[in-house]
């Protein structure tokens, strides 16, 4: 990243395009711009061209390819996850499962669902932001349609037990979505280990660009489109389709499998020295989150006696972070993942997210630490 940019500590919200991405979306940018659904050679060249990025991408989380489906973001793919399969089951089973840590864009058609005659489970996480493979059993009924229940949260981190909710699941014939958005690209992301049925992606969380994303079906799944058009993307997905985003996602997809063996051990050093640094200079800091199973790019923290975002404005010409995600509200209102994590109301408010990715430094970490640790000297010494 450039030196004349603050400390970019930010991945969780966003990720630069990786150079690879960018070269190999170059040529459909250019002179390589068919329709995939055109018959002559530039549609065949575009078609073949997402034909292999759905490869890489399939390769990536251990699917085939015909099971996955591009759209324009993790936030379509969620929402064709839940109401698509919703249109499938809607006529015998109206029963929705989702915990409350869930990101808005699985979280908002839920609740749409809900507003329109489906019954709504959210279940709880305990003080690390786990959900209960028990409590998902206890919360299942003959009419449950769906559990949606994300791989890891991307404000705290904390990695879900998606393979044992699974086998929960698919013991009571009932589908499971994951949201793992935040996971690609970082930890092992297999859609057979983990037992889901569906499982989203978003191209921007792993060095493509923004506004590409992909769902993953399983063969068999019931589930029907949520928008209308042609048949593109195997019926579920209508309209042509984003070849050069399609492009950098499989090129994408392809860095992270071939860098995955690496990524977790290079990203948790960095991580971790970050707050080991933070915490021999500031007393009181408080980890939010699993301590274990947890994103190896993440740190959460709370810091005593300010508000995060105060800190974050004070540290602001030296390192580039946020107080939770990105998308929710600028203010200081407590994140709802806090408050389901029963975290106290001034502990929440000096929470900040802080996620290293694979562009950050140890240099970089060492200047971003002692930037926070001045701005949280001078907020506190006033």
């Amino acid at each position: 990243m450039s030196t004349n940019l603050p400390i970019y500590l930010d991945y969780n919200a966003t990720t630069p395009v990786a150079p690879e991405v960018a070269d190999a979306m170059l040529p459909f940018l250019r002179e390589r711009f068919g329709n995939p659904s055109s018959s002559h050679p530039a549609g065949r060249l575009a078609a073949r061209a997402v034909g292999e990025a759905r490869d890489e991408v399939a390769a990536l989380i251990g699917a085939r390819s015909g099971e996955i489906v591009f759209t324009g973001c993790a936030t379509e793919a969620n929402n064709l996850a839940l109401l698509g399969v919703a249109q499938a089951l809607g006529d015998t089973r109206r029963h929705l499962v989702v915990s409350a840590v869930e990101h808005p864009a699985v979280m908002a058609p839920a609740r749409w669902l809900e507003a329109n005659g489906w019954s709504l489970t959210v279940l709880p996480v305990d003080g690390h932001g786990r959900v209960s493979p028990d409590n998902v059993a206890r919360a299942l009924r003959p009419d449950t349609a769906l559990v949606s229940v994300m791989h890891a949260n991307n404000e705290v981190g904390t990695i879900q037990p998606v393979a044992e909710i699974a086998a929960v699941t698919r013991s009571r014939g009932i589908l499971l979505h994951t949201d793992a958005a935040q996971s690609a690209g970082k930890v092992e992301v297999n859609v057979d280990r983990l037992g889901a049925d569906l499982l989203t992606l978003a191209g921007h969380k792993f060095y493509a660009t923004k506004g590409v994303g992909a769902l993953y079906v399983r063969t068999g799944t019931p589930i029907r489109p949520v928008l209308f058009g042609a048949d593109q993307e195997h019926g579920l997905r209508p309209g042509t389709e984003n070849v050069p985003a399609i492009v950098g996602l499989g090129a994408a997809a392809r860095l992270a499998r071939e860098r995955l063996p690496e990524a977790g051990g290079r990203l948790r050093g960095l991580r971790d020295r970050l707050h080991e640094a933070l915490a021999r200079s500031v007393p009181g800091l408080v980890l939010n989150g699993h301590p274990d199973e947890r994103l190896p790019n993440t740190l959460h923290l709370s810091f005593p006696g300010v508000t995060g975002r105060a800190l974050l404005e004070a540290a602001a010409e030296v390192v580039a972070a946020s107080v939770g995600s990105a998308c929710h509200s600028e203010h200081d209102a407590v994140s709802g993942v806090l408050a389901a994590m029963s975290v106290d109301a001034a502990r929440a408010r000096g929470a900040v997210r802080l996620s290293v990715g694979m562009m950050t430094t140890g240099d970089e970490v060492d200047r971003a630490a002692a930037g926070l640790i001045a701005a949280w000297r001078g907020l506190t010494a006033r």
